[in-house]
């Protein structure tokens, strides 16, 4: 299972590719709304979460927290503590945590990308604290992956689907969007 958090000001091509993407490929996936189900991305679209992020229990279900990008919406996932709390479990339990454009910096923030290929939204690298700057669209260093911002998001969710899934599902998927890497 994976949770995508959406906060007020989230980057709607980031989050939304990314559950649409998985969801093509069956993977269950569920959008966190923080502080409520009806959350304002950055450009103004409204969009219905699944869920409150109050109501949020992760378990062994759980594959993978998505934090997607945007201003002022990387501000507020790194200010809920729901978003902290699903960190700290991810990181215990050794589960994947996806995070694009700006936010990869909550996890430089608090130093979990130490001596960890990183990337992020250009300008913005060295709030990833003792992070090893990466090059490309997305990287994949250990639990962690991250990628550059909204122009990146395809690539990202389908790095997403290769890791959970396949890499011949992935390509499938690719093909029959159109898409060219």
């Amino acid at each position: 299972m994976v949770y995508v958090f959406l906060a007020d000001g989230f980057e709607e091509i980031e989050a939304l590719s990314v559950v649409d993407i998985l969801r093509r490929c069956d993977i269950k996936t569920i959008t966190v709304g923080i502080g409520r189900e009806a959350i304002r991305g950055a450009h103004g679209i409204l969009v219905q979460s699944d869920m409150v992020d109050k109501d949020l229990v992760l378990n062994e279900e759980t594959d993978m927290i998505v934090l997607p990008g945007g201003m002022p919406g990387t501000k507020n996932l790194e200010a809920s503590e729901t978003v902290q709390n699903a960190i700290n479990y991810c990181v215990e339990n050794k589960k994947y945590i996806a995070a694009i454009c700006a936010a990869p910096t909550i996890l430089g923030h608090r130093g979990l990308l130490n001596g960890h290929y990183a990337m992020c939204y250009a300008g913005m690298e060295s709030q990833l604290d003792g992070a090893r700057i990466a090059e490309g669209n997305v990287c994949v260093s250990d639990k962690f992956i991250t990628s550059k911002g909204p122009g990146t998001a395809i690539d990202f969710a389908l790095r997403i689907v290769e890791i959970l899934k396949s890499t011949p599902i992935s390509e499938a998927l690719a093909a029959s969007l159109i898409y060219t890497r």
